[in-house]
């Protein structure tokens, strides 16, 4: 796995051809338990990796459509899951807890809900105030710029937006890890206050 901007954050990646992006997963190394998030399947190189690192405890899905690998990892590893709770009826698996905005995740990452996405809550980690980790509405398909789902799969433009908005408010915020694109380690609230300028100033949704 790479390391990331973080010595205790880590990631890995599958490029996408339909898209011609990269979808990334993370992992926080953390003494009382590593937390994973939208876990991709891993090669047998970054499993070991992995497991040297400590392995997993918590594996948390953003959304419906990124369980992605999670099940087997949990399997194998024991890690409990966790999920977005305005999912919880019809999420495809069952997980140890469900996650609603601000609910802290484990001590030092907070849960955020992003409307108007393609699912419903869909959840944004928060960790340590400076690195946000997103899943599918905010992403990157372009290096040094942010954007937002196309809106055809939007559920809510508008909330969309605002939720967006809201995001550009953190007020430590330094880098964004997006599930889909590319990552920003630097300058990621200055990037998203562009994205919404653009936005506001009736450009359209980036795609």
């Amino acid at each position: 796995m790479k390391r990331l901007h973080r010595p205790n954050l880590f990631g890995w990646s599958v490029f996408n051809e339909d898209r011609n992006i990269d979808f990334h997963s993370a992992v926080w190394v953390r003494p009382e338990g590593n937390v994973v998030i939208d876990p991709l399947p891993l090669s047998d190189h970054d499993e070991a990796h992995l497991a040297e690192l400590g392995g997993v405890a918590w594996i948390v899905i953003t959304n419906s459509d990124h369980v992605r690998d999670s099940i087997r990892l949990a399997e194998n590893t024991g890690a409990q899951l966790m999920g977005p709770s305005q999912e919880a009826d019809n999420f495809p698996v069952e997980c140890t807890r469900w996650l609603t905005d601000g609910d802290e995740v484990v001590p030092g990452m907070l849960a955020l809900e992003l409307e108007g996405s393609k699912t419903p809550g869909e959840l944004a980690l928060l960790l340590e105030s400076s690195t946000l980790i997103t899943g599918d509405l905010i992403r990157a398909h372009e290096g040094g710029a942010l954007c937002l789902l196309p809106e055809e799969k939007l559920s809510d433009q508008r909330k969309a937006i605002a939720s967006l908005r809201r995001l550009t408010l953190l007020p430590e915020l330094e880098a964004l890890l997006p599930g889909d694109g590319w990552p920003v380690f630097r300058d990621a609230k200055f990037l998203l206050q562009e994205l919404l300028m653009n936005l506001d100033c009736g450009e359209g949704i980036t795609v």
